[in-house]
């Protein structure tokens, strides 16, 4: 079970792997093959809070995952065991 801050709309590729425990290869894998997550780029024209959200979080993530993008990531897919 995820707990999250309920102001927290997006998260960045390494928030992700680290509530889930999946590594980042797999994650861009699962994301790219299931069409979750979106990259940054778009979320610069969704506005700017998207973009700082990003950025406040350590904006190297070349993906942002909503909350319904993480609960499907951890219905979909183990931790990772290497």
């Amino acid at each position: 079970m995820l707990t999250i801050r309920s102001s927290q709309k997006f998260f960045t590729e390494e928030e992700v792997s680290s509530l889930t425990g999946i590594c980042l290869d797999h994650l861009r894998a699962l994301a790219g093959n299931h069409h979750l997550g979106s990259f940054i780029e778009a979320a610069q024209q969704a506005g700017s809070t998207a973009l700082e959200a990003a950025q406040a979080a350590g904006a190297r993530a070349h993906l942002l995952f909503s909350v319904s993008d993480l609960y499907i990531v951890t219905a979909l897919f183990p931790r990772c065991q290497h």
